[in-house]
């Protein structure tokens, strides 16, 4: 049988010590986790960087040089442009609004990717030239189709911030009738 002896025994300063160094440390670490544009989430920014290039300048050229030729495939690329950019940017931010607006355009991407992708092969002669998004993103080697998907797991990943924000915000329901803003009442 162990003998509780009270010098073996964690004392209550130390107990209160370590309690708070375990509370600091779970503060500082979803925080650090959590930025979307850290780690993984500069490569991902970068490859959104180099589509966002690659189909501003293309779309860019073929609004410009034949745009007759196909109008609605080159603003479809122009359109893939601007998801790119802004993707980018709300990757690169890292607060509530750059994770909405990131989760927007990845949703929007992947929505894009697929239903363009799929009237591509059912209606050929609807896009008689290609865009960004046709064949699934063929053109780009799958990259567009990918892309969206691994944007999305991302954020997923790192999303604890936005849980531990929100349960520690106080709510309309917690306020005493005296805190409103209003004139008092009577």
């Amino acid at each position: 049988m162990p003998d509780p002896r009270p010098a073996e025994r964690p004392q209550p300063a130390e107990r209160t010590q370590r309690t708070e160094r375990t509370q600091r440390t779970e503060r500082t670490q979803p925080a650090e986790r959590t930025r979307t544009n850290t780690g993984p989430g500069r490569l991902l920014i970068a490859v959104y960087l180099l589509f966002a290039i690659a189909a501003t300048s293309r779309a860019g050229l073929q609004i410009v040089t034949r745009f007759e030729a196909a109008p609605m495939a080159y603003l479809l690329s122009a359109f893939a442009a601007t998801v790119y950019i802004v993707a980018a940017v709300g990757l690169g931010r890292a607060g509530r609004t750059g994770r909405l607006i990131a989760l927007a355009c990845c949703t929007v991407e992947l929505v894009g990717v697929l239903g363009v992708g799929a009237v591509s092969q059912a209606r050929p002669e609807w896009f008689p030239d290609e865009t960004v998004w046709s064949g699934f993103g063929s053109g780009y080697g799958y990259i567009p189709l990918v892309l969206p998907v691994l944007g999305l797991l991302w954020l997923w990943r790192t999303r604890h911030d936005l849980d531990r924000a929100a349960a520690s915000r106080p709510r309309p329901s917690q306020f005493a009738p005296d805190q409103s803003f209003g004139p008092p009442a009577t």
